[in-house]
Order: C-alpha cells, then structure tokens, then sequence
C-alpha cells in the first residue's frame, strides 16, 4: 500500500477512506478559493461536487492533484500512487487549435507504457480503438480535435481516460456544453467505472443530474456546508446557504464564511 500526502498535515495513520481532506485550505496569491474542510471520500464511492460558482471545486480537484499546494492543513491520500490519479480538467482548459489528430490525443492515455518517444505498438493500438469504441468515435482516428463538436471532444477525452485505468477518476465539469446524447453515454462510461470499484470525484452544475445518478454529494460554499448520501445534501436550505455564503466572498467589505449564512 502507498500513501500521498499532501499539505503540511502530520502523517496520520486511518483504516477508512481513500481521501481525506485535513482542515485544508487552498487558493491563490494567499487568497483562499477553499476554507479549512474537513472530509473524507471513501474508496470507490461515486461523489459528485457541487456548489455556487465561486464556491472552489475546480480548487479542490486541483488540489487533489497536487497542482496547487495547500495554504493550510493537507490531503491524505490512501492506497494508490499519483500515478494512479486520472484528471479530466474543463474543456475551456484545452487548447483546441493544437495541431493533433484524435488517435493521437486518445493515445496520451497510455503514456505510462509509451514514455516521452514511443511509438504504438499493435497491442498498444488495439486498447485505443477499443477505447474509441467505447465512447462511439471508431472513424474518428484521424479528425484533428480542432474539427470536433463540444461532445465529440469530450468522447475523446472521456477515452484517454478509459487508457489511463487509474483508480482515481477526478471529472471537472464533464458535462458542460454536451449534448444530450454524449452525456448519457459518459454516464453510462462513470456508471462502469463506479462499478468496476474506482473512485470517482465529479464538480456538476445540474442538480437534477447529480441527484438521478450520483449517490453522494459534497457541497461548497469556498467552506463545507454538507457532505453525505445525495438526498441528505441537496436540501433547498443547503442550497440557500451556499448562496448566502458565496455572495458574501464577493461582498464589500469580506465577511466570508458560515458566519455570513
């Protein structure tokens, strides 16, 4: 078993969980994004990420990938190596005029096993075209993802991840800008992963979504305000006092957290 840790945390030994989040705080130029949480993920559970906008899940996933180091407290990693971390980031992030064809793109998924100059090899090439067939793009191997509609790029995306196999699948946004079609087929590919056992960490907008099919919730408000099975989470109160807390991070003068709700 290996343990990540990150932040400035003492090592804390724990049988549960595969992340725990230590009175973490994280933003920017020493502004906080995320305030002192307190969580714990459990292995192979399926938690969706919600909140105002504002309210720091896109921090937090980054946070969780070591991108961005913790201001305050840490995150405890338990069972896997960061290797092992798939990350889908927005894809606002993703530079769509970058001269690459989709196979190329797909094949990023197994870079562990290419290195910086490989090359594919048949058995190589056989996992790709299964991951494009999986999220309904075989024929696309030679389109450039500057000729891909929103969904079509997140097909491709959603299939490099299918190559990283990694334990931990953190999804940011992977249904913005999709049509409907698309995202019942990416639900479908979450809904095999969660079922296969890996972890699944998801920032979603649609409650509606996030309530149909995912059957635990963390809600921010830059704070905690709830953490547990769905139904317990996506109260109209919890969702009112997210709101409350967010406007008043952007109010003048800052009066931040549970104290404003």
């Amino acid at each position: 078993m290996a343990w990540v840790l990150l932040g400035n945390k003492p090592f804390k030994f724990f049988m549960t969980g595969v992340i725990k989040f230590q009175n973490l705080t994280l933003g920017y130029d020493r502004m906080p994004a995320v305030q002192e949480l307190e969580a714990e993920v459990r292995e192979g559970s399926l938690t969706a990420i919600v909140g105002p906008n504002g309210a720091g899940k896109s921090t937090l996933l980054k946070g969780v990938t070591g991108a961005i180091s913790p201001l305050e407290g840490g995150v405890l990693i338990d069972g896997f190596h960061q290797d092992e971390i798939a990350y889908l980031p927005q894809q606002s992030q993703i530079d769509g005029s970058f001269p690459i064809c989709v196979i190329d793109l797909v094949a990023m998924g197994l870079w562990r096993e290419l290195g910086a100059f490989g090359r594919l090899t048949r058995k190589m090439r056989a996992k790709v075209d299964a991951a494009l067939a999986a999220v309904g793009l075989t024929g696309f191997e030679k389109r450039t993802i500057g000729s891909l509609s929103g969904g079509q790029m997140q097909r491709a995306l959603f299939a490099r991840l299918l190559l990283q196999d990694a334990r931990l699948v953190l999804l940011d946004e992977p249904f913005a800008a999709i049509d409907a079609k698309t995202m019942a087929d990416l639900i479908d590919v979450i809904k095999r992963w969660h079922s296969e056992g890996r972890t699944i960490l998801a920032v979603l907008h649609d409650y509606a979504t996030v309530g149909t099919h995912f059957p635990f919730t963390m809600m921010l408000a830059r704070e905690l305000v709830a953490h547990g099975p769905t139904a317990q989470v996506l109260t109209s109160e919890n969702q009112f006092r997210a709101r409350q807390m967010c406007e008043a991070c952007a109010a003048t003068p800052h009066t931040c957290g549970k104290s404003a709700a």
